[in-house]
């Protein structure tokens, strides 16, 4: 299996579970209702967000924000599909960066779906410990967060590494 042919169906992947799961939390979870699941760590809540992570932009005119996020959404998902089109190994490097930017890709693709047609972006997953609380996210700002997280690490792998030659 090619790099390429191997990012994209990550990328595929991460969309359809992210769709999948925001189904499912639309059909059986009631809007703002919540789900404690580890009690003191992790609840199943339903939200609805305009905006976008940790609710930037949430005070900004709906109309110029939306077109802002769907227009930085596309952008993002063009740049990343042209780069991962490209020879792999050339184009993005390791093998750790295809699959952080197949991941980022598939939950841009994820989260600007959501943009699109219903308008909100669905987030389910809420963790805290005592007071504190991470605001609630979804299948796709993980794969974003894990996606980018891989391309940090192989940056200081690389830089750790010997230099050969």
């Amino acid at each position: 299996m090619t790099r390429r042919l191997l990012a994209y169906l990550i990328a595929a992947g991460v969309f359809v579970l992210d769709r999948v799961t925001k189904l499912v939390i639309d059909r059986l979870v009631p809007l703002w209702d919540s789900h404690e699941v580890i009690p003191g760590f992790f609840n199943i809540v339903h939200t609805e967000n305009a905006a976008a992570a940790f609710s930037l932009f949430a005070g900004a005119a709906p109309g110029w924000r939306r077109f802002f996020l769907i227009g930085s959404s596309t952008a993002a998902a063009v740049l990343l599909s042209v780069l991962l089109w490209r020879d792999g190994a050339r184009a993005v490097g390791s093998r750790m960066v295809s699959i952080g930017m197949a991941l980022i890709l598939g939950g841009a693709v994820g989260n600007l779906y959501d943009r699109v047609i219903p308008g909100t972006v669905t987030d389910f997953l809420e963790l805290y410990l005592g007071s504190f609380r991470w605001p609630a996210f979804n299948v796709a700002d993980s794969a974003i967060s894990i996606g980018a997280g891989l391309i940090l690490l192989d940056l200081l792998l690389a830089r750790r590494a010997p230099k050969k030659g």
